[in-house]
């Protein structure tokens, strides 16, 4: 194996490992309101990501992006997504449905293809076809059992495959992207948090170490996934990305006690295999598509 291939996956296996163990971390926190947190974790990362970026001397690349309008209104736009999918996933946490966070992330790259399909005219094969549809029914059997939708679940997917989305059209270095991201998002996170009781001052200091220990755990894996991402093929990516919904998985109902119900059982069973399907797809040679091919 090539030396450059195995620092890849090893970048790449710490990266999802940093992110499969965020609930260790978020549950230190438990009792604090997730709007807080989230408030602190944008404060601390943009303070961590602009010390990389003078690290590494990347103040060309940002002035570069500051110069871009349009860069900047989609960095604008994905902040705006990542915000929300760290509040849902935060409050998530705390509150005790670390499953359905798990649920939402393994739902996401079967969400991020329909996306692709219906708004960046990219082409399905039979077996991603089918691989969606099994997504959708896990869906369906929760909504029908449980009587509503499982709308952390999806709202932790849809923001996230937004968020990706937007990131694809971006072309900005990942450190780049993520400081000017928290930057828009640090002056709201910051007023939010001078007008609260629990804003930090008033907290005791551990508490405070572990709100500043966020921006690192923010910042770190993005960096390693960014190094992995340059040295691995896009399907090993693509593979890799299940590690941290399983670890999360198997923290909720080992550690954190939580009830996987019969119900919930049948709709991880379905989208299990549809992204076992999908997977499939990826290392299929020549695919099929269906869809046709009108540019």
């Amino acid at each position: 194996m090539p030396v450059e291939t195995r620092n890849g996956l090893v970048a790449g296996f710490f990266a999802y490992l940093f992110w499969g163990l965020m609930p260790l971390y978020l549950r230190l926190l438990v009792g604090l309101p997730a709007a807080d947190v989230l408030a602190h974790r944008i404060c601390w990362s943009v303070l961590v990501a602009a010390a990389v970026v003078a690290i590494s001397r990347g103040g060309g690349r940002l002035r570069a992006a500051l110069a871009r309008p349009r860069l900047l209104l989609l960095l604008t736009a994905s902040a705006i997504c990542i915000a929300a999918n760290w509040l849902v996933y935060t409050w998530a946490i705390l509150n005790g449905h670390v499953l359905d966070t798990s649920l939402g992330y393994f739902i996401n790259p079967l969400i991020s293809v329909v996306f692709g399909v219906a708004l960046l005219g990219e082409r399905l094969t039979v077996l991603q076809w089918l691989a969606v549809g099994c997504a959708l029914a896990g869906v369906l059997v929760l909504t029908i059992a449980h009587g509503d939708l499982p709308l952390v679940s999806l709202a932790l997917a849809l923001s996230f495959a937004l968020y990706g989305l937007i990131r694809k059209q971006a072309a900005v270095d990942a450190i780049t992207g993520l400081f000017v991201e928290t930057a828009v998002l640090a002056p709201l996170a910051l007023g939010w948090l001078l007008t609260r009781p629990s804003g930090g001052l008033d907290l005791p200091p551990a508490t405070v170490g572990v709100l500043a220990a966020g921006g690192l755990a923010s910042v770190l894996p993005l960096m390693l996934f960014g190094f992995a991402a340059r040295r691995l093929k896009l399907s090993t990516i693509g593979l890799m990305q299940y590690l941290a919904p399983t670890m999360v998985f198997l923290l909720a109902v080992f550690l954190f006690g939580e009830t996987l119900d019969p119900w919930r059982l049948v709709a991880f069973g379905c989208i299990w295999l549809g992204l076992a399907i999908y997977s499939a797809s990826l290392l299929r040679p020549a695919p099929l598509s269906i869809v046709r091919d009108t540019r």
